[in-house]
């Protein structure tokens, strides 16, 4: 099973031409994302155990096998996913911002996105229908995987070297996932923001109480513009940062509510029927 996201290689042709045995492609209408490609894969398979990973071949059929004998050989595990064991292509500002992230998104949680785990996974069928339940159209796989619970089992692996092409994962993709994931599991951004308005309300109740202190008994002369300009900036910015952050949940409300279909398919390539070939007696 393979899911065409929008591509514009031809490369649902291409593997056609080379796939064999009994396989299907799925072409969406257009680029959907990585997120709800995946969503659209496992809601086609149909087997007992679904095996999700990427079509770069940085997910090893070695490390696949592993993961299918660590959850048939482990009746009581739901899932088995696969945690990166080096982060070679990851500069030190990436990975700082990486540990940043899950600090914050697993602040206070019922349940914990495990680091450094992706898409790289097998899970059951009962895995894959609870999945299927859960319809965000802004959505944060990682997220939604660890918020699913179940009996859950890592491994660890080094990703293989990639064969051509490179990454389209720029640092300001990583940053809208990782956007998407805080607003879609944490109300953290909010609680800063109220926090960060209880402490500029604390800190002009005291400077006013400074001022007026200072000119009832010393008569000092409180300057006007400088401390008024310092005011507006201070709060417009974070008046500004607050709207901005709010902004953000209302429009993911927003989208939930439109309730427009996760993807569209533009077409299904499946193997032709052998069955049928050739004259019969």
């Amino acid at each position: 099973m393979l899911v065409d996201d929008g591509s514009t290689d031809n490369g649902a042709a291409l593997f056609a031409s080379h796939l064999v045995g009994k396989w299907k492609i799925i072409q969406l209408s257009r680029n959907f994302g990585k997120e709800i490609a995946l969503f659209a894969g496992i809601e086609a398979a149909s087997g007992d155990l679904v095996l999700l990973m990427d079509a770069d071949l940085q997910h090893s059929l070695s490390v696949s096998l592993r993961l299918v004998e660590t959850i048939v050989t482990d009746p009581d595990t739901d899932v088995v996913f696969a945690t990166r064991a080096d982060r070679r292509d990851s500069g030190l500002l990436r990975h700082g911002f990486s540990h940043l992230f899950y600090k914050l998104i697993n602040f206070r949680q019922r349940f914990i996105t495990p680091p450094d785990a992706g898409d790289f996974r097998i899970m059951r069928r009962t895995v894959a229908d609870a999945l299927l339940l859960l319809r965000d159209k802004k959505r944060f796989n990682k997220g939604l995987y660890a918020w699913a619970g179940f009996h859950q089992k890592s491994i660890s692996y080094t990703p293989a070297e990639r064969v051509g092409g490179k990454s389209r994962w720029s640092s300001l993709g990583l940053i809208a996932l990782s956007k998407e994931g805080i607003i879609s599991f944490s109300a953290l951004p909010l609680r800063m923001m109220s926090g960060i308005g209880l402490v500029l309300a604390f800190a002009g109740i005291s400077y006013g109480v400074k001022m007026l202190f200072e000119v009832m008994i010393y008569g000092i002369a409180v300057p006007g513009y400088p401390s008024l300009m310092v005011a507006i900036m201070v709060l417009g910015g974070f008046n500004l940062a607050l709207l901005g952050a709010l902004g953000e949940y209302v429009w993911v409300t927003l989208s939930e509510a439109k309730d427009r279909p996760l993807y569209l398919v533009r077409k299904v390539i499946e193997q032709p029927d052998e069955s049928h070939d050739g004259a019969h007696p």
